[in-house]
């Protein structure tokens, strides 16, 4: 493998060591029942770890049964939860990657629609449908916007249940086996509520000043990180901006980014919006290939913090060129991997590191070695443009034995 394709160079935080710096980032799929994860995770993440990706993370998993974004998923507040998530683990190690988990609480958006049911405030049909409402909590009673659910204001007795909810969902992750455990803190869910003085008009330690809206933040970090080995990293994606006037800024972020590494975060995933009305993240935005990039280019050169780019990176020569050029430390890829959950393999090929499809499965690494090498005797590589030869022509038919 060439050492000088940055993309599948390796990449270690703490004691865990990246073979490849593609990960697939955390995409809610909505599926699991009460917490548990289905038949379908299995085939989803797994098709991921196949693919070639260096670290597979598993979709936000809910600390509190309260703190579901949607009635679909997965969570990590009972220790029921714990066989399901340790047996994916293995399924997704069996073929070469390192698992990731995303621990989150969804504030004042939970209790919402499953995003292919809508992605908004459930509806009375969802309800018939079986689905259940519950009131979300939040720093402040202040819906998402018209049509939401009023969130309940948290007690100080309710953020210090939290933060232990938090400490006991990292054990339980610990105890499932995997590598590294990320706390979501964007997108409008729980902590960024606390972060951005949209969601948090609270007049108390965890309100007002910029550290006072980090302080829960920090606070949920500082605990995670005693309870977890040392070995094992802790990350964090953040909103790098609300796109919100008077929201949270990126000037914000650089405070936030030093703080966090202070506290055990060695990794900063940096992402951006979710205060919006419509959807999770920032999909009323226009938005176009890496528009996130500079986020973690100016995070990364202004903290020294360690940062993965996110957002529309498509190409493997895009990717590689974030790398590069140092904008970022590693390539979090979502939406791309769906469209193709190969994405890792094919990018190898496509800026030459193939080593004959050894990095591959060998149930498929076999076949397609075999089939490569048919296609360069013909002058062709597997991703050539398809020619299509015209027919050879038939041989004449065998005089019947009667003529």
């Amino acid at each position: 493998m060439s050492r000088d394709v940055k993309l599948f160079s390796e990449f270690s935080l703490r004691s865990v060591r990246l073979k490849n710096r593609v990960v697939i980032s955390p995409m809610g799929t909505y599926t699991a029942e009460n917490g548990h994860l289905q038949p379908f995770h299995h085939t989803h993440y797994a098709s991921f770890a196949m693919g070639g990706a260096g670290l597979v993370m598993v979709e936000q998993t809910s600390i509190t049964r309260r703190g579901r974004v949607t009635n679909g998923d997965p969570g990590l507040w009972e220790d029921s939860h714990i066989a399901g998530m340790r047996a994916l683990v293995s399924h997704m190690k069996s073929y070469g990657a390192k698992a990731g988990i995303q621990l989150n609480h969804g504030g004042r958006k939970s209790s919402m629609q499953r995003a292919f049911r809508g992605n908004g405030p459930l509806t009375d049909a969802d309800l018939a449908m079986g689905e259940e409402r519950w009131t979300p909590l939040a720093p402040s009673a202040l819906p998402l916007g018209e049509g939401w659910l009023t969130p309940e204001a948290a007690s100080v007795e309710q953020i210090e249940g939290l933060r232990r909810a938090w400490v006991a969902a990292a054990r339980r992750a610990v105890l499932a086996g995997f590598d590294l455990i990320e706390i979501h803190m964007a997108h409008g869910y729980l902590l960024q509520n606390f972060l951005s003085p949209l969601a948090n008009h609270r007049d108390d330690a965890y309100g007002g000043s910029l550290e006072n809206r980090m302080r829960f933040p920090l606070e949920v970090v500082r605990a995670v990180r005693e309870v977890l080995p040392q070995s094992m990293p802790l990350l964090a994606r953040i909103s790098a901006t609300d796109w919100i006037e008077g929201g949270w800024t990126i000037e914000d972020s650089l405070v936030l980014a030093r703080a966090l590494s202070e506290a055990g975060v060695d990794l900063v995933d940096c992402s951006s919006g979710g205060n919006l009305r419509i959807g999770a993240t920032n999909a009323s935005l226009g938005r176009g290939p890496g528009y996130q990039v500079p986020f973690a280019d100016r995070i990364r050169a202004e903290t020294g913090v360690p940062t993965a780019a996110v957002g529309m990176i498509r190409t493997p020569e895009f990717a590689e060129r974030i790398l590069q050029e140092g904008r970022a430390d590693l390539i979090f890829l979502a939406r791309q991997a769906l469209f193709d959950p190969f994405w890792a393999h094919h990018a190898a090929e496509t800026l030459g590191v193939n080593q004959g499809f050894a990095d591959w499965t060998p149930q498929y690494g076999w076949w397609l070695d075999k089939w490569s090498r048919a296609l360069a005797a013909n002058g062709e590589t597997p991703l050539g443009a398809e020619v299509f030869p015209e027919p050879a022509a038939a041989a004449p038919a065998k005089a019947s034995a009667r003529a």
